[in-house]
């Protein structure tokens, strides 16, 4: 049986480095693009149209009830067919944006459902118009109620980014496939990804804290 080697994948550290980077702009930009779907779509969906409510609906039930893997295979295979053809990056982009964009829609409609409707109504009473009450009497209050939910869901969609290996972008998790197959050091390369992706979860928990605390003003518990 042969000892723990880890100085054959040192020989790769700047592609994982490059890993990292694809990793962490996936999910930036999956998540800054889902955070606006997810605010127009909480506003759309209590104050839309019937045929608009009903096409949101359905459009967070395929994504909260299919596995994300099959999104991106329907995107980045499945658009071709009607003549759209994406980069593997630009699918996953997509297709994690749709995902994530789908559960902040829930997270900030129900954070948007505890504020008092009171709230709402005295907005309306000074002269706001709906969008005005969504944005300077709802928002402020809600976001503070749906951050750790929010901010839980992106270190979700941040482990999920390794799924976009699977339509070849180099990502870490595709980058230690490759550097599995060159180096033959199947446990040593996946503990260190491993090791990689708890210490990328744990600074963004971290970060988090660190924000939620400056902008919340929580208090400290004891």
């Amino acid at each position: 049986m042969s000892a723990m080697n880890f100085r054959p994948i040192w020989r790769y550290w700047d592609a994982l480095i490059s890993g990292v980077y694809t990793t962490l702009t996936l999910a930036l930009i999956s998540a800054a693009i889902g955070i606006i779907i997810g605010i127009y779509g909480a506003y759309l969906i209590r104050g839309g149209s019937r045929p608009v409510r009903v096409f949101l609906q359905s459009y967070i039930e395929i994504i909260r009830n299919t596995p994300i893997l099959i999104q991106i295979f329907i995107i980045f295979f499945g658009l071709p067919v009607l003549g759209i053809k994406l980069d593997p990056i630009i699918a996953a982009s997509v297709a994690l944006s749709l995902y994530f964009g789908a559960y902040s829609i829930e997270i900030i409609r129900s954070g948007i459902d505890s504020i008092p409707a009171s709230q709402t109504e005295a907005g309306m009473c000074i002269g706001l118009t709906h969008f005005q009450v969504m944005r300077y009497v709802i928002l402020p209050p809600a976001l503070r109620n749906i951050y750790p939910s929010i901010t839980s869901q992106f270190i979700l969609l941040l482990l999920g980014t390794s799924i976009a290996s699977q339509i070849s972008v180099d990502e870490l998790f595709h980058v230690a496939g490759i550097v599995d197959s060159r180096t033959y050091r199947s446990f040593e390369v996946y503990a260190l990804i491993c090791a990689i992706y708890l210490a990328l979860s744990l600074s963004f928990k971290l970060l988090f804290a660190v924000l939620g605390h400056l902008m919340f003003r929580w208090p400290v518990r004891r």
